[in-house]
């Protein structure tokens, strides 16, 4: 066995000694690590091969910056202590920002409005088929926007306290007089379930006294697109509420739509 460790060291030895006399008469070369190395190299040169894995254990992800985040959440912090105590402050000098946080978490986000910017600005993301189609059914709506269901008005604007209107039809569905996000739906005093819509110009209508919803919260809506089913009687009729509100008023619908 000594036998045999003699005779390696002794290769290792005239190697090194081949290396050195190659290095003296060529050009320095840049040094790469073999992939592979021989079991002899290995247990007595010192040398040992290189891990690929530890740069996937210890490597970062690349879209994931650590400083970054600490600063986020830094930021998010302050954030939420300044309006803690712009809360719970009462001095004078701080009821100005005070008034105008209040505001802002009262004011309700215009999705309608960002989602027509959008649509305007990039076009429609699905609309890759029925160009033409869609154009001409924008022309007339805009044209002429009727009731969302067909019927004889019951109760006028000043009848509900200037709140809507109450429709007698014999459709079984309402239909969106305008296009639109789904913002709010649910039971509502004396409307009972309802559907709200806000549209691009910042106004909003509501449709109530329905017996189902057909659309889901925050979904975008074409006009005269079907978005709840009215309550019938024996008689084959049912009664709905419509209401348009434009900043914190209602107005009276007739005036801005067709009832034909």
């Amino acid at each position: 066995m000594s036998r045999r460790a003699e005779e390696i060291k002794k290769r290792i030895a005239q190697r090194k000694k081949n290396k050195a006399s190659y290095s003296k008469t060529d050009p320095p070369i840049k040094k790469s690590l073999p992939l592979f190395i021989s079991d002899e190299e290995k247990y007595h040169s010192g040398t040992t091969p290189y891990d690929f894995s530890q740069d996937k254990s210890e490597g970062n992800h690349p879209l994931f910056r650590a400083d970054l985040f600490i600063l986020k959440v830094l930021i998010s912090a302050v954030i939420v202590l300044v309006v803690a105590i712009l809360d719970k402050n009462d001095h004078p000098a701080l009821q100005t920002a005070k008034m105008a946080v209040s505001q802002t978490f009262e004011q309700d986000f215009q999705f309608a409005s960002v989602s027509s910017w959008y649509r305007d600005t990039f076009g429609d993301p699905l609309a890759l088929f029925n160009t033409a189609e869609k154009e001409e059914s924008k022309e007339t709506d805009q044209q002429k926007m009727a009731l969302p269901a067909s019927g004889k008005v019951l109760e006028s604007f000043e009848d509900t306290g200037g709140q809507g209107i109450m429709v007698e039809t014999s459709s079984q569905t309402v239909k969106s007089v305008n296009e639109g996000i789904v913002v709010e739906t649910g039971e509502k005093p004396d409307i009972g379930l309802t559907v709200v819509l806000q549209h691009a110009d910042g106004s909003y209508s509501w449709y109530g006294n329905l017996e189902k919803v057909n659309v889901p919260l925050y979904e975008y809506v074409e006009s005269g697109k079907e978005i709840g089913q009215i309550k019938g009687d024996k008689n084959d009729k049912g009664t709905y509420y419509f209401a348009i509100k434009k900043g914190e008023n209602f107005i009276d619908p007739i005036q801005v739509i067709s009832s034909d």
